[in-house]
């Protein structure tokens, strides 16, 4: 029987991502893997980065939020079908287990200056 583990919602804000991201360019290495802070072989747009920041928060929420979890252990992909989609590893799949969360559902929107994301954790 699918059941739902939990859920989690993150908006950003564009503006203030972008502000941050240029007050400290390292910390985009502390958050995304190299191919997410890419599309098309080209850097991602700042609200499309704003958007897996959010996704990432969302995740965390939805696992209950401990303060443990590793922003690089979280990778969002996009497969053929251009569905965005969750990979865990590390400290997030340990927290995912320790849950019985076995499938991530992912919804990332943004739109003018706010970018949001949405996850839900389920254990099928």
């Amino acid at each position: 029987m699918d059941m739902i583990i939990g859920v989690g919602i993150d908006v950003c804000s564009v503006e203030r991502f972008s502000a941050m991201v240029e007050r400290r360019p390292g910390v985009l290495d502390r958050l995304f893997s190299p191919d997410e802070r890419l599309a098309h072989g080209l850097p991602r747009a700042p609200e499309s980065l704003a958007a897996r920041f959010a996704a990432k928060e969302a995740l965390a929420k939805a696992l209950g939020a401990p303060g443990n979890l590793s922003w690089r252990d979280t990778e969002i992909v996009v497969g053929p079908d251009r569905r965005p989609s969750l990979v865990v590893r590390g400290t997030v799949l340990a927290r995912a287990e320790e849950l019985g969360a076995t499938c991530f559902h992912l919804s990332l929107s943004h739109d003018g200056p706010v970018s949001c994301a949405v996850v839900v954790a389920e254990a099928r």
